[in-house]
């Protein structure tokens, strides 16, 4: 998956997360295998950035792309924009969450 930056990604904060997953949104992980072992967000779902392409049809049709600090995650989220996904980029992604006190998933 190349560079596809869109004039605008959506974002949202990681005090957002819960009430979209509530509404029934995907929470989607594109860190690296490394990266989610250390701990993850607990009801995200886990592909990796270069598996999207390849893993499309496993994202919902509403997402929330998370990453470690919300570079990858854009990437992603305006990458499915492009392909007829509603997706939104965490801001801070993981790294701001934990730093919320929230905690992570082994």
């Amino acid at each position: 998956m190349g560079p596809v930056f869109g004039p605008h990604v959506p974002t949202l904060t990681t005090a957002e997360i819960p009430s979209r997953l509530a509404d029934g949104w995907m929470l989607l992980d594109v860190r690296t295998e490394e990266e989610w072992a250390e701990g993850h967000i607990d009801g995200a779902v886990h592909i990796p950035m270069d598996q999207i392409p390849e893993r499309f049809e496993e994202v919902a049709d509403q997402v929330l792309c998370i990453c470690h600090l919300g570079g990858r995650s854009a990437r992603v989220a305006s990458y499915l924009n492009a392909h007829g996904k509603e997706a939104v980029n965490v801001d801070g992604g993981v790294e701001s969450w934990v730093q919320e006190g929230r905690p992570l998933a082994q």
